[in-house]
């Protein structure tokens, strides 16, 4: 079969755009827990997913408490992943288990804790890159600004929503979108 050179330049485009657009999906992560165990977000399908970057030292540490009421309120509707990172102002700078005591000891925390990662900057982790980008996540771009922003997820592996760090877990708009069906 013979095809001409003007044939195969107009398809590339085509190729190219389609695979752009067929990026890693929410339940395609894989990442590690604060423990080093492997977690699978495609055991997460069917369940509301709340995102959250942590640390122990900062003014927002004290939502540590308001997301474990809410894990435990709302638990089996929905999950929170805990994701501690030192992005901003050196405000998480322990080991795994420094952060694990932390979070026991301080909080009482039994949500799902990973492994610190960065959630900006040249070393991004990918779940953030996806988080923080509609090229990617196919609903809005954000940028993490600090400390326990949250990213909302639908029980479909969509981004709904991200909610800043100033309003809490608990917050109107949160409550809103647990309770909706």
């Amino acid at each position: 079969m013979k095809t001409n050179k003007l044939s195969l330049l107009f398809l590339l485009p085509v190729f190219t755009l389609a695979g752009f657009s067929q990026s890693s999906g929410f339940y395609d992560f894989k990442v590690k827990t604060l423990e080093g165990a492997d977690f699978d977000f495609s055991t997460l399908k069917g369940k509301k997913v709340m995102v959250v970057n942590t640390a122990s030292k900062c003014g927002y540490t004290p939502q540590y408490k308001d997301l474990e009421e809410m894990y435990e309120k709302y638990g089996s509707d929905m999950v929170i992943i805990g994701f501690p990172a030192n992005n901003f102002m050196n405000q998480e700078p322990g080991s795994a288990s420094d952060i694990r005591k932390f979070c026991t000891e301080n909080y009482g925390v039994t949500f799902p804790m990973m492994e610190k990662i960065s959630v900006k900057g040249n070393d991004i982790h990918p779940l953030y890159k996806w988080l923080t980008s509609k090229e990617k996540n196919g609903v809005m771009d954000s940028e993490v600004k600090w400390n326990f922003q949250k990213y909302l997820i639908d029980e479909k592996g969509n981004l709904v929503d991200v909610i800043y760090s100033k309003d809490k877990p608990s917050s109107e708009k949160v409550t809103a979108w647990l309770s909706a069906k």
